[in-house]
């Protein structure tokens, strides 16, 4: 999620490539990627609320995404960002973003930058059954590596605390998915609050290679300025193959200040 308070979309944890991945290769993408690319993601792109679903045991996840944001203060966002997940052992990812920000108000100049680097550890602590969701939660910690007086980090270390739940019914290929949850943020600085984000998913695999969902979230003011700001995002996930996919999402709030959010990725999916 943002400094803003206004979130990031979230991953798709459903398409997961079998294939064999060399481990000189993989570590080339991964240093590519922090050298070539960099604001954060409270999420599950490309979604702003998250799953409990973490990347399967040797596999990976790698995204080269793009978010924006409107307000009636201008623009915000990030250009370019890189998110890594790893299944590091059964049930447990680990997690990394790595972003490249801007702040372009509608009075002033624009600012350009690297913003603040995430990470985290999702762990999946009750599996899902016919009768029962799987659950999981999701810590992450936010360091500040962006200038905050160019607006491109919070200036201080945030940790987001979440707890999801997720149920899937139907058909492999016809496959229903609701989850969501929620979590506190622990947001340090003279002018910040701490806050609460609330958000629930429901998609649909509409064939084998689309799926299309909708999200409605809430969060409380991440600042004292702020409001409350109640959002929703449609989004698509295509599979152009195992392991490529195409991530879009966009929405707006219906009470609040978002006039516009935007979130576009490539994802490269692989594992033994």
């Amino acid at each position: 999620m943002k400094k803003d308070g206004t979130s990031e979309p979230a991953k798709p944890r459903k398409m997961v490539n079998r294939n064999t991945c060399n481990p000189l290769s993989l570590w080339c993408w991964f240093l590519t990627g922090l050298w070539g690319c960099t604001q954060t993601t409270l999420a599950g792109p490309p979604f702003i609320t998250d799953d409990p679903e973490p990347v399967e045991f040797q596999h990976w996840e790698y995204y080269l995404a793009s978010q924006h944001t409107r307000t009636k203060d201008g623009w915000t966002g990030l250009p370019a960002l890189i998110e890594i997940n790893y299944g590091i052992i059964s049930n447990t990812q680990v997690h990394l973003i790595a972003p490249l920000a801007y702040d372009t108000p509608n009075q002033g100049p624009t600012h350009l930058g690297y913003g603040d680097t995430e990470i985290g550890l999702k762990y999946r602590f009750i599996q899902e059954t016919p009768e029962r969701p799987q659950i999981g939660g999701f810590p992450l910690i936010e360091f500040p590596t962006g200038k905050t007086e160019r607006n491109l980090g919070s200036g201080h270390i945030g940790t987001f605390l979440p707890l999801w739940l997720q149920k899937s019914w139907g058909q492999e290929d016809r496959k229903w998915t609701t989850y969501g949850g929620g979590g506190y943020h622990i947001n340090p600085g003279a002018n910040n609050r701490d806050w609460t984000f609330l958000g629930w998913v429901l998609q649909r695999q509409i064939t084998d290679k689309v799926l299309l969902g909708g999200e409605v979230y809430y969060h409380t003011p991440t600042q004292f300025h702020e409001e409350d700001e109640t959002a929703f995002n449609l989004a698509t996930i295509i599979d152009l193959s195992a392991l490529h996919h195409i991530l879009l999402s966009a929405g707006r709030s219906m009470d609040g200040p978002t006039e516009f959010q935007a979130y576009v990725a490539y994802q490269l999916t692989f594992g033994p």
